[in-house]
């Protein structure tokens, strides 16, 4: 840069001033990384070499090579369609993605970064990305370091350097050690110095290596098996036809090409697309309802969610401190004013307030006359010692010591708690039994380094006022909320009875204080404390190392469990738990190891998102259902009509197998899967339950859809090649005879307009009508049916395919809107069957009526 590193680090006790600040800003850049990014044409054509891909590109081939051989212009029309296909698919599923990593990249870019920094004897806190080489920044617990940056003067401080080294365990820094950005401050506080921003980072060079893609969870395992499943099947049966034309002595390469072109169409290739555009939407959804995704599965985690431990401190209440009139004092002649003085003192009350309890002490005395005494050390609180303390000098050199913290702790440090142990235990259990919180203060006596507990400060958190009914609605909902809390058991008792939540609460005598690395690799958590864990309604004066027990616990008791928090010692569980939530307000430490950051106070938002995810949930498993069910039809009908029907037994002059033309599955793969992705569009009804995939379920419920479509496309087959007959059912209804290359065109039409019917069928555990489609989705089922219907009428690609006449067309819409209505019947009976036998739950969706219901009290829930 041409400027000297050390003049630029020598920064004095004020700070910068801010036209250096800015000048330097010019210089160095923002404090922001340099995001390395792929060009887009590059991903563009990796995405041509994918698997699905590369069997489109097989078919392309061999259709070439047969094209070639026969010199046939049928052949040529074949390769040109099965590329407009490819690009389809392409195009489609990059765009897509494209768009849903633009949506999330745009809502991570809304939670703005911020830094407490010290300019011109200033301290406030500013964007972190306007940080500069040589700024003096404050770090303390809860905070991430916003750059590099030197230690300076003061105790020493623990930090979380998982980030960068993968050690689990915080390390110590020492006044000049090198603190680095991405790490996160779990202990104490003092100030550094900026050594470098941005790229120029250690996290910025090294950016690549730590920089992850989110993956798509329980959802990317379930497409997976599905995947594997289909396309085993589908190359099981393709095998089977190749076999047997090959047999009756069809042209080796039109069976191969016949037999790719099967396998592509069969195989779910809309899949990741629809996937990926569904959960990108369901990010949109619930940023609209302020929660935003910050890891693309946990929409549908959050979905399945069971158990919700919730923090109680800004979750279920408002924290908003007040301060109450009672202020038992245990020691005479001391003062009212004197004891909140005294814990004013134990904070930096120069500096903005670091917490709720330091605004409500701060905001109870004249700050101004606080300036007459010099701190000259201060310890932080810390959630391992639950108290504060700070070295304070007077005007006359007089130097003593202030603590505030728990009542208990500051007592075990007290040389007065013979004489007033009882009193004051008797005083805090009868304040907890009223949910009244109490913080304890201390004060060395003179030339001493032995406290004397002066009195207790008394305040209350109230519930916010929707937390009662918000626990109501997640209990209906299925999810049990469970309180954790670091405050004493009578007071978390009181709130539970408050809340009317369960009032078994347990404090941490049952529950061993693991270390980090123990906890980490116990794998007998839930055989030992799982039980214990899922009866309790909460716990009471837990520390860090508990709340992570918990959750591990309970996840592996096979719940899938949620956790709520907003300081640094909530991190641990919110990171191991299957959906972290960081509450609004939460520090940098809990936002970077939550799933899902809140934006609105309090828990009405959670079990908003709850159901807007199970909506998000209900539309994939709707469309797997479907491409289950139209894997199965078009599979197994091809494998039943090339084996079992011989059409040259109706006509000589018609072949020894029947098939379509490979444009013709080419034709169905693209309007149907084209046109699918407006699935992810869908209006859905949350369920009353949390969510999980079952594929047994999923299979059954496919089949009873796929092979009714089967069926009827079988019998269909049959009529129409006896309609040369003048004695056949067919004849006898009045339908004209058929060529052959009518009835190839009767059976596509036939098989394109199910498919898309079962669209309509998948969609709900009721009659089809139960719930109206969204306008999108009846769009595109007008626009893929009405293609197909033209198609089939002016039938344009030739391969022996023959247009069929309006009427014939009519026909067959009315045969399938019939057979639809069997299809629906079987749906519904399947789900009754299930839900007899006790394989499934309910076939219930949510009330209509008590869904709105919950939207008025949970704060406009959109109804669709």
């Amino acid at each position: 840069m041409g400027v000297e590193r050390e003049s630029l680090l020598n920064t004095g006790e004020s700070g910068l001033n801010e036209d250096e600040a800015a000048r330097r800003l010019e210089l160095f850049g923002p404090n922001q990384l340099k995001v390395k990014e792929d060009s887009m044409w590059l991903k563009l054509a990796l995405e041509f070499v994918q698997p699905m891909p590369m069997m489109i590109w097989a078919a392309i081939l061999i259709e070439s090579i047969e094209t070639y051989i026969h010199q046939s212009m049928d052949g040529l029309v074949d390769v040109i369609v099965l590329v407009v296909l490819q690009l389809l698919n392409v195009l489609v599923g990059f765009i897509e993605e494209m768009k849903a990593g633009d949506a999330i990249a745009a809502l991570r870019e809304s939670l703005k970064p911020e830094a407490t920094v010290k300019r011109e004897g200033r301290v406030y806190i500013i964007n972190a990305t306007k940080l500069v080489p040589g700024d003096i920044v404050v770090l303390g617990a809860g905070g991430a370091i916003p750059a590099d940056c030197t230690i300076r003067d003061g105790k020493p401080i623990q930090v979380d350097q998982s980030a960068l080294t993968g050690e689990s365990l915080p390390v110590a820094m020492f006044p000049g050690a090198e603190a680095k950005m991405g790490s996160t401050v779990t202990r104490g506080e003092i100030e550094a110095t900026v050594t470098a921003t941005g790229s120029q980072t250690f996290f910025g060079k090294t950016a690549d290596l730590v920089q992850g893609v989110d993956e798509l969870g329980h959802f990317e395992k379930v497409l997976r098996e599905i995947t594997y499943i289909l396309v085993a099947v589908g190359f099981f049966i393709c095998t089977l036809v190749f076999i047997y034309l090959l047999s009756i002595g069809v042209d080796f390469w039109e069976v191969l090409a016949f037999n790719v072109v099967l396998l592509v169409a069969s195989i779910p290739i809309a899949l990741r697309v629809v996937c990926t555009t569904t959960l990108a939407l369901g990010c949109h959804e619930l940023a609209a309802e302020k929660a935003i995704v910050a890891r693309l599965s946990s929409v549908e985690e959050l979905a399945g969610m069971t158990i919700l431990c919730s923090d109680k401190t800004g979750t279920l209440t408002l924290n908003k401190m007040v301060l109450q009139k009672d202020l038992p004092i245990f020691v005479p002649g001391v003062s009212r004013e004197e004891v909140l003085k005294l814990a004013a003192l134990a904070a930096k009350w120069w500096e903005p307030p670091k917490d709720a309890l330091d605004t409500l002490v701060l905001n109870a005395v004249n700050i101004s006359a606080l300036n007459d005494y010099e701190q000259t050390d201060h310890t932080p609180f810390d959630p391992a010692i639950k108290r504060t303390e700070s070295t304070i000098k007077e005007k006359n050199g007089n130097v003593f010591k202030v603590t505030k913290g728990a009542p208990h702790v500051v007592l075990e440090l007290s040389a007065n708690k013979s004489t007033i142990g009882q009193e004051v235990e008797k005083h805090v259990l009868e304040l907890a039994h009223r949910g009244i919180r109490s913080l304890a203060v201390a004060k060395t006596k003179n030339n001493s380094n032995e406290f004397e507990f002066l009195g207790i400060l008394t305040f209350l958190d109230p519930p916010r006022p929707d937390t009662k009914h918000t626990i109501d609605c997640a209990n209906e909902f299925g999810v049990s909320v469970k309180m954790i809390t670091g405050d004493h058991r009578a007071i978390a008792v009181e709130t539970c009875r408050t809340l009317g939540m369960g009032t078994n609460v347990l404090g941490t005598e049952k529950l061993p204080l693991m270390k980090a690395e123990e906890l980490e690799k116990a794998t007998t958590l839930g055989r030992d404390y799982g039980e214990l864990c899922r009866k309790a309604d909460g716990f009471a004066q837990v520390f860090p190392e508990h709340k992570y027990l918990i959750v591990e616990a309970l996840r592996q008791q096979g719940m899938l469990v949620g956790m709520t928090g907003d300081g640094v010692n909530d991190a641990p569980a919110l990171k191991r738990a299957d959906v972290g939530i960081a509450v609004q307000g939460a520090t940098s430490a809990a936002q970077a190891a939550a799933d899902i950051v809140l934006t609105e106070p309090g828990l009405s938002t959670i079990v908003t998102a709850i159901v807007t995810s199970r909506k998000i949930f209900q539309r994939m498993k709707n469309f797997v259902i479907y491409r289950v069910a139209c894997t199965e039809q078009l599979l197994f009908f091809f494998f039943i009509s090339c084996i079992f029907y011989h059409p040259s037994q109706f006509n000589e002059s018609w072949p020894q197998h029947f098939a379509i033309p490979v444009i013709a599955l080419v034709t169905i793969t693209i309007l149907n899967d084209g046109t699918i992705i407006s699935v992810a569009y869908d209006n859905v009804h949350a369920s009353m339950q949390p969510e999980k995939w079952d594929l047994n379920i999923l299979y059954i419920v496919s089949s009873a859809i796929g092979l009714t479509a089967l069926a009827s496309s079988v019998l269909l087959l049959s009529s129409a090649l006896s309609s040369v007959d003048p004695t056949s059912t067919w004849s006898q209804l009045g339908l004209p005879a058929m060529s052959y290359g009518e009835i190839q065109t009767l059976i596509y039409l036939k098989i394109s307009l199910s498919d898309y019917f079962s669209v309509f069928n998948s969609r709900t555990k009721g009659w089809f009508w139960s719930r109206a489609p969204s306008v999108i989705l009846v769009g595109a089922f007008i626009i893929a049916t009405g293609a197909s219907t033209l198609l089939a009428v002016y039938w344009p690609f030739g391969n022996g395919m023959v247009g069929i006449s309006w009427q014939l067309s009519g026909y067959c819409w009315l045969y399938v809107i019939i057979w639809a209505i069997i299809q629906d019947a079987g749906k519904v009976l399947t789900y009754s069957i299930l839900q007899y036998v006790g394989w499934v739950e309910s076939v219930e969706v949510i009330n209509e009526k008590e869904l709105k219901k919950y939207a008025e009290s949970l704060g406009d829930i959109e109804v669709e």
